[in-house]
């Protein structure tokens, strides 16, 4: 096939343009920045400099790739991340997020593009019920902000993308993402702010998460190329408390415990959508992903890839 990567040198568009290419797909890489080109030559991509918030452009870069299929990757995420600008992230995200995404599908649409994969969250699901929920659950839409802005963001993404006609949809809801290049490796942002132990367990630690590996991500991502349309949660098999795997990560990374805070003081500091959030996340069900995309994961579970799959 030939597939068009919208954000091919984010985190996991740098670790999804090899494995399509190792796959035998011709591979069009689509940046902002003129100074990621020879990444993107390095990748295996044909690389194409195009903000995807420039309709006409897109238009023009995705008349010229003749794709078979776009997946969609676009964030606006910051590498280093400070908890009292969170309302300034999103919006930024949000806006990549509602725009990139009208205007990959007005391209697909116009160009003939049968299938358009996009890039969505298991992390945002609503907390009343079990503790663990699938592609059936509602999201947390009423979530206070900056959070219930973005989910509302990503629940409107999903739903635009299942009314277009002739566009067949996949939406990935990944897990959080850990592994080179992520904010979870050792020299990612996390990882540095848990050597100097500035990520604290907040509250009880009782919110749950579900991780997946950049590379397993990865490898799901190009089994959706075949995948029949529809939502999956891309994640490990074991969803966890917060206070099982924060101070399992720092140990593999080689920091001291973090540091307990609780929840009131945290609220006073970034917020109380952010506390609820950590204390109320659930966990997400990877059954029908494993089953209908028939993908293996190289780390199934959390505890093992932070030992050997963090990166440096």
């Amino acid at each position: 096939m030939r597939v068009l990567v919208a954000g091919a040198t984010g985190a996991i568009g740098r670790r999804l343009t090899p494995v399509l290419v190792r796959e035998g797909h011709d591979v069009v890489g689509m940046t902002r920045a003129e100074s990621k080109v020879p990444l993107l030559r390095s990748l295996g991509a044909e690389p194409v400099v195009c903000d995807a918030l420039a309709a006409a452009k897109v238009r023009t870069a995705v008349a010229a790739a003749e794709p078979d299929v776009i997946i969609h990757q676009l964030t606006d995420l910051p590498a280093t991340l400070k908890p009292n600008r969170l309302a300034k992230y999103y919006a930024a995200n949000n806006r990549v997020r509602k725009e990139g995404t009208s205007n990959l599908l007005a391209c697909a649409r116009e160009v003939g593009v049968g299938r358009l994969i996009a890039q969505s969250a298991a992390f945002w699901y609503r907390p009343q019920g079990g503790m663990v929920k699938t592609e059936a659950d509602p999201m947390h839409t009423e979530a206070g902000p900056p959070i219930g802005e973005a989910v509302r963001t990503m629940q409107e993404v999903e739903d635009v993308l299942f009314v277009e006609q002739g566009v067949d949809a996949v939406i990935l809801r990944y897990g959080v993402f850990y592994g080179p290049g992520t904010w979870y490796a050792a020299s990612g942002d996390i990882g540095r702010q848990l050597a100097k132990r500035r990520y604290p367990l907040v509250g009880r630690g009782e919110g749950v998460t579900s991780f997946v590996h950049i590379d397993d991500a990865a490898e799901a991502t190009v089994a959706a190329l075949r995948a029949p349309p529809g939502v999956y949660n891309v994640a490990d098999d074991e969803p966890a408390r917060l206070n099982d795997w924060l101070p399992a990560l720092a140990k593999a990374l080689g920091a001291r415990p973090p540091r307990r805070v609780p929840a009131s003081l945290a609220r006073m500091l970034v917020g109380s959508a952010p506390v609820e959030w950590l204390e109320t996340q659930r966990g997400a069900d990877n059954t029908k992903a494993k089953r209908v995309l028939d993908w293996r994961l190289s780390y199934p579970t959390w505890r093992d890839g932070f030992l050997t799959g963090l990166g440096t």
